[in-house]
């Protein structure tokens, strides 16, 4: 399991390290673990005309710009070239960035003042600002920034500890109008963090590796994040017994369909029945609706005549906000079966503090899934400040209704209302598209009609989900043009794979 620890526990266990180490000990360990790092990327060029095209390396003013004059001096003394731009900044400089500076200027690396017009490099070493930095770039930071970003893939962009102007714990770019390095990898230093991976750390972070630097284990506090993986849920997989019936993997009964909106429902009953459950119903509100010819497996109820009780409920997808949608929904909430609220049900519950109370009293396991101004109406915020604060915002979620959430998006945080969070790894922009939603919802409730607890049904399907869209865009489908209806299959041989002992 790869576990994830915000700013304030990073430097909890940095200090603890500290107080038992030589002073500098830690930064040149970074410096030499990230030195080793910028030598792998530059091996993989060896055999291009950019090997021999010099290194270089931006230090900042604070404790990252230490770690990155540890690794222009490390690297000079492995007979690379490398120019360094160093941003002194106003303020004195800790004495073991001191020292660092010391050792690169002692070193064959060449200090410049500015970067060239049109430089090549073999590397680019971010080292401007880590996980300190709580103001946007601005000044020469800024500009040296958009000239890295220019460069558009020319070279390998090797982060230190986190691309310059990234939030270490949310993601987001620092600022309204902010700007961040875009690198291509990046080695974060004492365990991992979840802004690389959620909102835009994706983008930003590339390929991410964790470089302890040596520090005992017994100085890690308990880990509240993680990455989701298959191992946090493999214990709810299984082969299907011979002696099996429909009944032996559950009913699932979707509740949407308003006029005009029959696709969504359907949607998310196919990605139930895709996803393995022994039964799926459709309960439509718009009576017009009574068969899908694409997938006649499924079934279509009026939305009244649905049993409540026998099923694990999908509410919301196509579900509008009619006097109807509101009473099945309050129906749902107040009685026992595994709930997955989506879209329209999730607004309907947003606009009326009736249908929270009852949500956090249901007792029959809930699980949540908005998406960014979903969730935002649900706080009475603004999906902006949701997005500035992933984790925070899907941990206040699943303790105010007692459910487990999924935040969806780039890196979609699953929440327990215990506080545990996994950031998902798996997925691509290919999910960007209408129906993705209603799919993953359908999944969702498939896992609940199977028995799963809601906090490993949240952790599968979001897996699944996005490595089925992981799967199509390997094969030549997408990301541009990827349809919702392509995933079921995908999802299918994603939980087949899984279930056999696959991966």
């Amino acid at each position: 399991m790869t576990t994830l620890f915000s700013v304030e526990q990073i430097r909890a266990i940095e200090a603890a390290a500290s107080a038992t180490l030589p002073a500098g000990t830690l930064m040149q360990r970074a410096g030499l673990a990230a030195a080793n790092m910028a030598l792998a990327l530059i091996g993989q060029r060896k055999h291009t005309a950019a090997a021999s095209l010099p290194v270089l390396v931006l230090a900042g003013p604070g404790n990252n710009g230490g770690d990155a004059l540890e690794v222009a001096a490390n690297l000079s003394q492995a007979g690379i070239e490398v120019h360094v731009l160093h941003l002194a900044g106003g303020r004195a400089s800790a004495p073991e960035t001191v020292q660092a500076l010391e050792r690169a200027q002692a070193s064959a690396a060449e200090f410049i003042d500015a970067l060239p017009s049109g430089g090549a490099w073999s590397l680019v070493v971010d080292g401007l600002f880590g996980i300190g930095l709580a103001r946007p770039l601005e000044g020469a930071a800024r500009a040296i920034a958009a000239a890295v970003n220019a460069l558009g893939g020319q070279a390998p962009v090797l982060a230190l500890d986190t691309p310059s102007g990234l939030d270490a714990d949310s993601g987001a770019v620092i600022g309204p109008d902010g700007i961040a390095v875009r690198a291509t990898h990046t080695i974060t230093f004492i365990g991992n963090k979840p802004g690389l991976h959620t909102c835009e750390g994706r983008e930003y972070a590339g390929k991410v590796m964790v470089a302890a630097l040596g520090i005992d284990s017994a100085l890690f506090p308990p880990a509240q994040a993680c990455l989701n993986s298959v191992e946090l849920f493999a214990h709810r997989l299984a082969r299907r017994a011979q002696n099996s019936h429909k009944g032996s993997f559950g009913t699932v009964a979707v509740i949407g369909g308003a006029h005009g909106m029959a696709g969504a429902p359907v949607l998310a009953a196919r990605g139930a029945l895709y996803g393995g459950a022994g039964r799926v119903l459709v309960g439509a509100l718009d009576r017009g609706a009574s068969f899908d010819s694409m997938q006649p497996e499924l079934m279509f109820r009026d939305a009244e005549s649905i049993d409540l009780a026998a099923a694990a409920l999908v509410l919301g997808p196509g579900m509008g906000d009619s006097a109807d949608a509101i009473r099945l929904l309050g129906r749902a909430i107040d009685g026992g079966c595994p709930l997955v609220l989506d879209a329209d049900a999730l607004n309907l519950v947003a606009a009326s503090p009736d249908l929270q109370a009852r949500l956090a009293a249901h007792q029959g396991g809930a699980l949540l899934t908005p998406h960014p101004l979903e969730a935002a109406r649900l706080l009475g915020t603004g999906s902006a400040a949701v997005q500035a604060g992933r984790i925070a915002a899907a941990r206040e979620l699943a303790a105010r209704f007692k459910a487990v959430v999924v935040l969806k998006g780039s890196g979609s945080v699953i929440a327990s209302p215990d506080g545990s969070v996994a950031i998902n790894p798996t997925g691509n922009p290919g999910l960007a598209t209408a129906g993705t939603g209603d799919v993953l919802a359908g999944l969702c409730g498939s896992l609940l009609a199977q028995g799963w607890p809601a906090w490993e049904a949240a952790l599968g399907a979001v897996w699944m989900h996005g490595a089925a869209a992981d799967q199509l865009v390997a094969q030549g489908t997408g990301p541009i043009g990827l349809t919702a209806g392509e995933l079921l299959p995908a999802i299918r041989t994603q939980h087949n794979q899984l279930a056999h002992g696959g991966s």
